[in-house]
């Protein structure tokens, strides 16, 4: 809708407010992305070594980085690669105060996709527990490909938020998942 010369101040004054009205506030919009990403993330920092509540903690510092970024107006292309690469690098600096081998924390909640018998529990578990050993044997790099993928992250965005190549990212994914499959014994699917 167009507004004439002719049209009274408080008709174009009453446009603007509904024209503003229309567009999200800069926090709405903070806080959908927070809703979006927090469970993600929690589990990208968790995997990387952090406890729970410093995982928590680093998530909170992301989205306080996240609005100042984009209250002063800057890119907002990729904002999920831009918040995983956020959380990547305040992990490593807060990981860097304590060993990782004292801070693996199960306590994220997993999700269970379906109810178990006792046998079928059993044979999960012992899968699990040796996707487990594998996944772990494997360089860090390898591990921060596979979960920044199983979190949907792109190949691109992958590379941009560890500093690699795309190529790099290619060519770990497929060592790293095809190590996965031979531990499984052919079984995995990918």
């Amino acid at each position: 809708m167009s507004i004439s010369s002719g049209e009274s101040f408080e008709f174009r004054l009453l446009h603007e407010l509904e024209c503003a009205a229309e567009i999200p506030s800069l926090e709405d919009e903070v806080l959908h992305l927070h809703d979006q990403f927090r469970l993600r993330l929690l589990r990208y920092a968790v995997s990387m070594g952090l406890k729970a509540h410093d995982a928590e903690d680093v998530i909170q510092e992301v989205f306080l980085a996240l609005f100042r970024h984009l209250q002063a107006e800057r890119s907002r292309a990729n904002l999920p690669g831009w918040i995983f690469r956020v959380t990547h690098n305040l992990a490593l600096k807060k990981r860097s105060r304590y060993r990782i081998e004292d801070c693996i924390d199960e306590s994220v909640p997993q999700r269970w996709t379906a109810e178990l018998n006792p046998e079928e529990e059993i044979i999960f578990n012992e899968r699990r527990l040796a996707l487990r050993r594998t996944f772990n044997a494997l360089p860090e790099i390898d591990r921060l490909c596979l979960q920044l993928r199983a979190e949907g992250l792109k190949y691109r965005e992958i590379a941009e938020v560890l500093g690699v190549s795309l190529g790099g990212v290619a060519n770990t994914l497929a060592r790293s998942l095809a190590r996965l499959r031979r531990s499984e014994g052919g079984r995995l699917c990918g």
